[in-house]
């Protein structure tokens, strides 16, 4: 006797499999045009205009140019939102490639063109199964996620994550194969916060450093300490990151000058682990200008938090995706420090991120690069994954 399960496997790969011509044109023709930020415009206009071909009812300027769309279910359930977001980085492309981006300085070295590609495959399989779904399944197109003013935070200002049970969001990985499904457990990401700070001293003469209160040498005794937060006051298992980007004090050899500044980011990979850093680095700022006599100006900006995946989530998945690809998917930790600010959607809801392999054959491609060419395979692995979770997540 066949497996109901074996069925919806087959079917749904090759629903995903039929479209993939498709869906790989509306891939490049958006990596041919990419879009920074919030001016996503053009990007967002293709998914409507998709969204409205398959018979669904898109809203747009969501979190001023996202998409939203629902695909609402014959029962009453839950509501489960998937999200792929849309925006391109400042980055001049260098790939050769036929479809390379027609604009100078800007490209898809990110790989949102291929999470757009397939969330809108998605869109088109999960609507077959609508007689069997209990609840609704939010799909949204988000813009400005490499930015620091947030799509993420600007959709849900306009109501996207409002009554939304579960959160997941998709990130293609040229670490992992075309075609390899790969789950974390515990933080995808880290959180990503800033910290300016000017140490405030006293001018002098270099001859007379007596009459002046020198900034510079509380500012190397400030980064000294500072780095013994993460060696010394956090659990190595549980670490995070302190890096300072810039310093500058002075303007010539023969004066102390009356500051320095010091820029620099924190990340890490838990709540708790955040907190205190945080904590840590005002009470050192503190105790420099109280023993060297200097006024320590500190601006802490918080950015996004970690994106933690939620453990009960995950669970439910493995098995889920185990199925549809008839191979052993177990979730594993991540290494990875970048930062995503779909960890504003895990904050209101359990939630997670599925990695999508996107490396090609005799590729050591990487992220964030001017010569990215990700595989296009991928896009049928995720059109699965993600339209084979939503299903039996709402079934």
């Amino acid at each position: 006797m066949t497996d109901h399960k074996d069925v919806l496997a087959r079917d749904i790969s090759a629903k995903s499999e039929s479209m993939q011509a498709h869906l790989i044109a509306i891939r490049r023709d958006i990596h041919a045009h990419p879009e920074l930020g919030f001016d996503t415009i053009r990007t967002a206009h293709i998914v409507e205009q998709e969204l409205l071909r398959l018979g669904l009812t898109p809203k747009t300027g969501v979190g001023r140019t996202g998409v939203m769309v629902e695909i609402v279910g014959a029962h009453p359930g839950k509501t489960v939102l998937l999200r792929a977001d849309m925006d391109a980085l400042p980055i001049h492309e260098q790939t050769g490639l036929s479809f390379s981006s027609q604009y100078p300085g800007k490209m898809h070295a990110c790989g949102h063109d291929i999470h757009t590609a397939t969330m809108l495959g998605v869109a088109a399989i999960v609507p077959h199964y609508r007689a069997q779904l209990h609840g609704t399944l939010r799909l949204i197109f988000q813009p400005a996620e490499e930015t620091p003013d947030s799509g993420a935070e600007a959709m849900i200002a306009d109501g996207a994550a409002d009554g939304v049970d579960l959160a997941i969001t998709l990130h293609n990985k040229p670490e992992l194969s075309a075609g390899e499904i790969g789950l974390t457990r515990g933080a995808s990401t880290a959180s990503s916060d800033e910290f300016d700070v000017v140490v405030h001293g006293k001018s002098t003469h270099a001859a007379r450093p007596h009459m002046g209160t020198d900034p510079i040498i509380a500012a190397v005794n400030l980064v000294s300490q500072l780095q013994t937060i993460i060696s010394r006051e956090l659990d190595p298992a549980n670490s995070a990151v302190l890096t300072i980007g810039h310093i500058h004090g002075g303007s010539t050899h023969n004066i102390i000058s009356d500051s320095c500044l010091i820029q620099g980011t924190v990340r890490a990979k838990s709540p708790a682990a955040r907190v205190h850093i945080e904590e840590a680095f005002k009470r050192i700022c503190a105790g420099v200008a109280l023993s060297l006599n200097v006024r320590v100006e500190v601006n802490y900006q918080r950015g996004v938090p970690p994106l933690m995946n939620d453990d009960a989530l995950i669970d439910a998945l493995e098995p889920i995706l185990s199925h549809q690809f008839s191979k052993v998917i177990v979730a594993k930790p991540s290494a990875s420090f970048g930062a995503e600010d779909f960890s504003l959607f895990t904050e209101r809801a359990p939630g997670c991120q599925i990695h999508i392999g996107s490396g090609a054959p005799g590729r050591d491609d990487h992220l964030h690069n001017s010569d990215y060419q990700p595989d296009e395979r991928s896009i049928h692995a995720g059109t699965q994954a993600l339209a084979r979770l939503a299903i039996d997540l709402l079934s």
